[in-house]
């Protein structure tokens, strides 16, 4: 049921390590076969490479685990359920503007009932036809009243609260970013590695481990925050932890 890379360093970093396992998941080591992108931030701006072919078999995803180097990485692994065809507009990551930044999205799971929750404004809209999409709309919709970047304690409280409603309709497990701040939301089935060398620090999370390292994975429905590679704010139902946002 599709499956979810991303990155937060504090320093550019080369990724072929992750990369290539992660992309023997794209219909070789699991079963994700109908797609695969990724999504990487270059001088500000967002860059994505994707396309609906078996990640695993791709020479252009081969292409771009070997020589991606980025500070801020959203990668996705297809299984196409709804619809269920492999398509280019349904291939994960998704991007759409708000509050003048350009946003990116992938998700793991499926909440087909979201379809039937009204957006809260109709300026964003889904190009194509997943849940995913919709519902990475739905959120853009709810945060655009209260996203400043320079108070993230209120919208990331209004997006959380919004991600625990969709979640409630299936499975929601999702990567988000604005460019700055890496948003991971763990559902059910997530996981994290964290690591600080020679001042240097970098964020994995992925939705299996991708190596023998000490992952740990996300509790029920935790909104983990990171930027630079520092966690930054979390937040989960039971137990939770804060972290005040830089």
């Amino acid at each position: 049921m599709c499956e979810l890379f991303g990155v937060s360093s504090s320093i550019p970093r080369g990724l072929t390590r992750w990369l290539t396992t992660f992309r023997a998941r794209g219909g070789a080591a699991a079963d994700n076969p109908d797609g695969w992108g990724v999504a990487y931030w270059l001088g500000g701006s967002p860059k994505i490479e994707k396309s609906p072919e078996p990640g695993w078999d791709s020479a252009h995803f081969l292409r771009v685990s070997e020589n991606l180097v980025s500070d801020l990485v959203i990668a996705h692994v297809r299984k196409a359920r709804h619809p269920p065809v492999p398509s280019l507009e349904n291939t994960h990551p998704f991007v759409h503007l708000c509050c003048g930044r350009a946003w990116i999205f992938a998700h793991n799971g499926l909440v087909a009932d979201v379809f039937d929750q009204p957006l809260a404004d109709s300026s964003y809209s889904p190009l194509g036809a997943t849940d995913s999409e919709f519902a990475f709309c739905q959120l853009l919709a709810g945060i655009a009243g209260s996203y400043s970047r320079d108070d993230q304690q209120r919208w990331l409280h209004v997006l959380n609260r919004l991600a625990d409603a969709i979640a409630s309709l299936g499975k929601f497990n999702f990567l988000l970013s604005d460019g700055r701040i890496l948003i991971a939301y763990g559902h059910d089935r997530l996981h994290y590695l964290e690591s600080s060398v020679d001042y240097s620090r970098c964020a994995l999370v992925a939705t299996e481990p991708l190596d023998d390292g000490a992952w740990q994975p996300f509790a029920a429905q935790e909104l983990r925050v990171y930027q630079d590679g520092a966690l930054v704010a979390s937040h989960a139902p039971h137990g939770d932890t804060q972290h005040s946002p830089t």
